[in-house]
């Protein structure tokens, strides 16, 4: 029998997500024992419009080219599952999408912005296409993407651990950077899987790994105002990992 078959896309980002798959090392080797490695580009293996069991894509769409091409790689693919904070909210490029005008920021930045190809909007891949499974992080943690590869090769679906990172930091013995240290800290609605990495190091969590469920927003939002953050401030914190329901969907 034929192997699954896998490929590796990459849209805007800084290719962290692709790096912590290559850095998964012995992880990685035995993975490629169980599929077929169609398409990583940063493995070497160039083959973007190979049809595929499974595809996992990295990056947020942010030009016209990116929409027809996240549309030909859901077309070739069984399972689609988006990895790491671009690719799940827009990334850092999402910036762009809370200013008034966004071409102000684009000439900004080049000299000559008429020769930049960019969307108004950085979107995450399911504003464009189905998505099976999302895989949150900034970068995406390695372990879990070889679990849901793993799960849907085994015929079942992967897990969607919403858990709240406080809890991952009790259990690591972290002290809290919310209560104790006083910094306007994120983990009480963002959901567990980094490894409490930022409070380790005594920083605020940021929420690259997406919403929690059952979070106490308006508790947080009461407690960062209490830390002396203005509204406008709290909300863009929020803004990524908890938008705006009412964002239209642009499939």
């Amino acid at each position: 029998m034929s192997k699954p078959t896998l490929a590796v896309h990459k849209f805007s980002s800084c290719d962290g997500c692709q790096l912590a798959l290559l850095n998964m090392g012995e992880a990685l080797a035995d993975l490629a024992q169980h599929v077929e490695i169609k398409h990583f580009v940063e493995a070497g293996l160039v083959n973007e419009d190979a049809k595929v069991d499974i595809a996992l894509v990295e990056g947020s769409v942010v030009t016209a080219k990116d929409q027809q091409r996240i549309r030909r790689v859901r077309s070739n693919s069984r399972y689609l599952i988006s990895m790491g904070a671009c690719a799940t909210s827009g990334g850092i490029q999402a910036l762009k999408n809370l200013a008034d005008n966004p071409a102000d920021w684009i000439g900004q930045i080049y000299p000559q912005p008429e020769f930049i190809d960019s969307l108004d909007r950085s979107s995450a891949i399911k504003q464009y296409v189905e998505v099976d499974f999302e895989l949150w992080g900034c970068p995406v943690s390695s372990l879990q993407v070889s679990e849901a590869v793993a799960t849907l090769l085994n015929g079942a679906e992967p897990l969607d651990n919403q858990e709240k990172l406080c809890i991952e930091c009790k259990r690591a013995g972290k002290i809290c950077t919310l209560v104790t240290g006083g910094e306007p800290c994120l983990g009480p609605v963002t959901r567990a899987g980094c490894g409490a990495l930022c409070p380790a190091f005594g920083r605020a969590c940021y929420g690259c790994y997406g919403g929690a469920e059952l979070s106490n927003q308006s508790g947080l939002r009461k407690r960062l105002e209490g830390l002396g953050l203005p509204p406008e401030s709290i909300q863009k914190r929020m803004h990524l990992i908890h938008p705006d329901p009412q964002q239209q969907n642009e499939r």
